[in-house]
């Protein structure tokens, strides 16, 4: 029972920090981005796939988790909570690990409710496949907005590193359109000279590179909070 009281404390804290201040904002943002992008895509007669509703899902989801991957760290120095993380040996990894968890089922959660809508008003999709695979490039951004938060140690100057790196990749998209190391690669949209087994591949490909991305984010995170002195 007190390992469970422990338990529940630690997701309590982390849900206050999750949607502290501005993610409301955020998350405000991502569902008036989504609705205004479907009732403009209805009224200009534009032809709408499963692909499209994957399109219009991603910049919400980003949205999403930006604000509790990019000021998490700043959170919890605002709240001087960071003394407490770091006064108990291995506590800061089990409150992140946690943190991260959560951050994935609230977007997650919220990704398939909008898929749901999407669905509903627009096309009929595979809400909870489209949800799943849009979780592999948002959280790998998410991860490494992560990662740059402990090295900078400040959420306004990760948020203007992550801006430049989603630019920066983004344009890469428009050169690498079609490649299994473009970020935003779209699984549903399948390129019509292309056989649908070799996109296949590559999509899975594309999707274990980001995962094994994500995954040396958030241990080179973790190995970055070992630092204490410069965050304290």
């Amino acid at each position: 029972m007190n390992i469970l009281d422990v338990a529940a404390k630690l997701v309590r804290y982390n849900l206050k920090i999750v949607f502290a201040s501005k993610f409301i904002y955020f998350l405000l943002a991502s569902v008036a981005f989504f609705i205004f992008v479907a009732i403009v895509s209805v009224f200009s007669n534009s032809n709408i796939t499963e692909g499209s509703i994957y399109d219009i899902l991603f910049f919400p989801g980003i949205l999403l988790i930006f604000y509790p991957t990019t000021f998490g760290i700043q959170n919890d120095k605002d709240a001087r909570m960071l003394e407490i993380i770091f006064g108990i040996p291995n506590y800061r990894y089990k409150v992140w690990l946690v943190r991260f968890v959560l951050i994935f089922l609230i977007v997650f959660f919220i990704l398939l409710l909008l898929g749901y809508l999407g669905s509903f008003a627009l096309v009929q999709i595979r809400v909870f496949e489209t949800a799943l695979q849009l979780m592999f490039p948002i959280f790998f951004l998410g991860s490494l907005s992560f990662m740059f938060s402990t090295l900078v140690r400040n959420g306004n100057g990760t948020a203007v590193i992550m801006i430049i790196i989603g630019m920066a990749l983004w344009i890469l998209s428009d050169i690498i359109p079609q490649s299994e190391w473009n970020i935003f690669l779209n699984p549903f949209d399948i390129p019509s000279d292309m056989n649908e087994t070799i996109w296949e591949e590559i999509s899975v490909n594309n999707r274990l590179y980001l995962l094994s991305g994500t995954i040396l984010s958030i241990l080179y995170g973790l190995f970055n909070l070992q630092e204490r002195e410069k965050f304290l």
